[in-house]
């Protein structure tokens, strides 16, 4: 089935969605991602939506908030997160979306972190372009958690 699939501002009604999301246990773990509780999500929020720097889009798919897709600067790389409700993966909801918000954001090098578990943000990710970065991946300090993570890099196009 294929789902219609746009991008739009964050609004203040999409934090539920995106707070029961963030707190599936199942998606927790296939991201290595811990939940956050009510009063922490809120702050993470309104941190992020208060900095002008970050560019955050909500996903909408057949009407319905299906998630988000963020980016922000890093240690000098420009970073990518997204995060889709389980109830759509595998429904190319994710590479929808993503291929949409490279068009909205041309800034490259462009810069995603997923654990080496996450065999459909992978798909996501090179569906889109992105390559595997094993430089940067040897070059990283060892994960605190212990869960390998590997490095996805979308580069600038070749002149």
């Amino acid at each position: 089935m294929t789902h219609e699939v746009r991008l739009r501002q964050v609004e203040d009604r999409d934090l539920e969605v995106f707070f029961d999301h963030q707190a599936d246990p199942i998606a927790n773990g296939m991201a290595a991602v811990p939940a956050r509780d009510k009063d922490e999500f809120a702050a993470h929020w309104a941190k992020i939506r208060g900095d002008d720097t970050k560019i955050l889009r909500t996903i909408v798919a057949d009407g319905a908030v299906a998630g988000n897709v963020v980016s922000w600067e890093q240690d000098g790389q420009q970073m990518l997160g997204y995060w889709v409700g389980r109830d759509l993966w595998g429904r190319g909801v994710a590479t929808q979306a993503l291929t949409q918000f490279l068009i909205e954001m041309p800034t490259r090098p462009l810069t995603a972190h997923v654990v080496a578990h996450n065999a459909g943000s992978i798909r996501v990710l090179e569906k889109c372009g992105f390559q595997r970065d094993r430089a940067q991946e040897a070059t990283a300090p060892p994960p605190d958690d212990g869960i390998q993570e590997y490095v996805y890099v979308l580069a600038a196009p070749q002149a």
